[in-house]
């Protein structure tokens, strides 16, 4: 019996911060134009080394939000590092970021497109992952079209920029990026070749 309540504590107090999130998309719209630049009006980014933002899950972009800023205040040596966000999160007040992440959540992605040569062997890692390698599927966490899970904490990354996931999945490997779950990115990460970033990174481009 006690081994059943652990998971399903964690289960209702994960519901219960899903629900607690109050973000007001339209007061975020309001306060998104200095994010237009890199990320475009609608967080769609037409840049291919920033991230798309438009429908990812408002309590994973309330996080990143929330760990730059962290990052800002120690210096990088908590949360996440980024120079150019550190000026971006300066002045945002916590409803301020939770009004933000409302806002692009509430639009939607374009769709992006995956290269031929890389579907096979793209479609072979995400969906299989590698057991000789100990690497884990990426199915698993971010589901069959990449959408993710706002309760669970993965974020969605069908039609993200090529450019981005190939910078990201380094950063997790090299170790400069960590502020994961429970360091499961970092740990996969860790066994993939340039190759295979490289392939993930285009194959998502048009994964649906």
């Amino acid at each position: 019996m006690k081994k059943l309540l652990l998971p399903l504590t964690l289960l209702f107090g994960l519901i219960g911060t899903a629900h607690a999130f109050d973000g007001d998309a339209e007061a975020g719209k309001a306060k998104s134009a200095t994010c237009a630049a890199c990320h475009g009006p609608d967080g769609n980014s037409l840049v291919d080394m920033y991230p798309k933002i438009a429908g990812q899950h408002a309590p994973y972009l309330y996080k990143q939000l929330r760990q730059y800023k962290q990052g800002m205040e120690t210096g990088g040596k908590q949360g996440r590092n980024n120079s150019i966000m550190f000026g971006m999160v300066a002045s945002l007040s916590d409803q301020d970021m939770k009004d933000l992440a409302a806002y692009f959540a509430s639009q939607k992605m374009k769709s992006g497109t995956t290269p031929e040569n890389v579907i096979a062997r793209g479609e072979k890692l995400y969906r299989g992952g590698d057991a000789n390698r100990g690497i884990a599927a990426c199915i698993a966490c971010h589901g069959p079209r990449g959408s993710g899970s706002s309760l669970g904490g993965f974020p969605k990354i069908s039609f993200q920029n090529a450019t981005y996931l190939k910078t990201t999945l380094q950063e997790f490997r090299s170790g400069q990026r960590a502020n994961d779950l429970n360091g499961m990115m970092q740990d996969i990460a860790k066994k993939l070749t340039d190759d295979d970033i490289e392939v993930l990174s285009q194959y998502l481009g048009g994964l649906h």
